[in-house]
């Protein structure tokens, strides 16, 4: 990194120079992601396309095409047409977006079109001198592991990508604009009107990102006024990363409680993920808001169905449900196991407590834009805080409380963690352990606990 010069900041071979086969690809919970120059790089790149085009001819959905799309990250435009290029040449017709679009965005792209899937170039939360490539599926959805791994082993065996520059493949790629159709979609999703009826005033941050020309102009056509910050495109999102958790919305926080305004919405670096402040400038979690969503949703629309959410995510969701008599649904992390629940009609609302939310009738991804209107809405419509309707939710299904910590430890700390919570623990910081779920990672449910004592055991347990 240098002084913050957007020219200079970060550092990417030339395409043509850059091939390394030796790297090997690897898809995590959302995408393929590496540090820009060092893994992801556009000979990376065009093999990760290369292996997506070789799968789709395989499963004969090729000629139904792909849409690619790309977020405000370091040269993301140039590695999206790189891919696009690849796909071309490979007889995959490609739909290019013009311009950074958020990552529901591509997901809508996908449905709306009926095409094969699509290709996102973003690494949506990560920090600035990353960046990932993410496959959707013909529903819209994040590729599911059998899927990613059919395309890993197609990268390993080398499904040729061609040199840069010789695939020819200009008149198979053709540039499409999905943000009217966005637009409109979200307009069938969202009651603006009870927005507008409300006369709210709005504090937004797109996060410098993807989410620019998207959140603040929805927001715009719905509330009374409309106060915006970092809302220019930025590759090193304004120094302090794309995110949009209470670290990085502290500038909202203070906006809002400045002007005092009802609420600030904000969404990160690719616009899946939302960021939520309060009247007064309070920063609300995910795991507060959720529930509290899907409680208005429940008693304001009368929807139909239950909530799916992810084994991280908070059991006031289970509350909500019981107390309506709606089902739950729990799945593994990682949005790409929730949505089947909204393509089949079970859940009206999936979510996870990583900031990720969707709607039946609407795409299986996460959506930051959609959260942040219908956060709007249910302030506009029961005329009150969240904080206010929070309590009132505790009065009705009882009070229960989330706090998320993240630990940054070393790989050597991290074996010794796994090594340590392979057996079922009888106990755990001097609580007894009545239920040990491990269908994604280690989740013990106490008979009754004390937040401190587990705080020094989780500490205890990584030193």
């Amino acid at each position: 990194m240098t002084d913050g010069s957007l020219t200079q900041s970060i550092m990417v071979p030339d395409a043509g120079r850059v091939k390394d086969e030796r790297v090997v690809i690897r898809f995590g919970t959302s995408g393929w992601r590496a540090v820009i120059a060092e893994e992801f790089t556009f000979a990376n790149v065009r093999r990760v396309a290369a292996a997506i085009a070789e799968h789709l001819v395989q499963t004969g959905d090729a000629r139904k095409g792909v849409f690619v799309g790309y977020d405000t990250r370091f040269l993301s435009d140039r590695f999206a047409r790189e891919a696009a290029d690849v796909l071309a040449g490979r007889g995959v017709p490609v739909a290019l977006s013009p311009a950074p679009i958020p990552t529901p965005a591509v997901a809508f792209a996908i449905v709306r079109g009926r095409r094969a899937g699509g290709i996102t170039v973003t690494a949506s939360h990560n920090p600035p001198e990353y960046n990932g490539l993410k496959f959707s599926t013909a529903d819209g959805a994040p590729a599911l592991p059998e899927t990613t791994r059919v395309i890993e082993t197609l990268v390993g065996e080398g499904a040729a990508a061609g040199p840069p520059g010789a695939t020819g493949a200009t008149a198979g790629v053709r540039p499409l604009d999905m943000r009217d159709a966005y637009f409109r979609q979200i307009a069938r999703l969202v009651r603006l009107q009870s927005i507008r009826k409300a006369r709210i005033k709005i504090g937004c941050d797109p996060r410098y990102g993807a989410s620019i020309g998207y959140l603040d102009v929805l927001l715009r056509k719905a509330a009374r006024s409309v106060e915006t910050i970092h809302d220019r495109p930025h590759p090193l999102f304004g120094g302090t990363g794309p995110d949009c958790g209470e670290a990085e919305l502290q500038p909202l926080g203070r906006l809002v409680r400045a002007r005092r305004l009802h609420l600030g919405l904000a969404t990160d670096g690719d616009g899946d993920r939302f960021g939520i402040i309060d009247r007064g400038g309070v920063f609300i979690p995910p795991n507060l808001f959720l529930p509290v969503l899907a409680d208005y949703l429940l008693t304001s629309r009368r929807v139909r169905g239950g909530i799916g959410r992810s084994i991280a995510t908070t059991h006031l969701l289970d509350a909500v449900c019981a107390f309506h008599g709606r089902p739950i649904y729990e799945t593994p992390v990682g949005f790409k196991f929730l949505g089947e629940h909204l393509t089949s009609g079970r859940a009206f609302l999936v979510c996870e407590e990583s900031a990720g939310l969707s709607l039946h009738g609407h795409v299986p991804e996460k959506d930051g834009i959609l959260a942040a209107l219908l956060a709007a809405e249910m302030v506009a419509v029961r005329g009150s805080s969240i904080r206010e309707q929070a309590r009132d939710l505790f009065r009705r299904v009882g009070a229960l409380y989330n706090r998320r910590i993240d630990y940054h430890i070393d790989a050597a700390a991290r074996d010794r963690l796994a090594r340590r919570l392979e057996d079922i623990p009888s106990a755990f910081a001097g609580r007894k352990v009545t239920r040990l779920d491990t269908t994604d990672g280690r989740k013990m449910i106490f008979q009754d606990g004390y937040l401190e004592k587990l705080l020094a055991a989780a500490r205890d347990l990584v030193q």
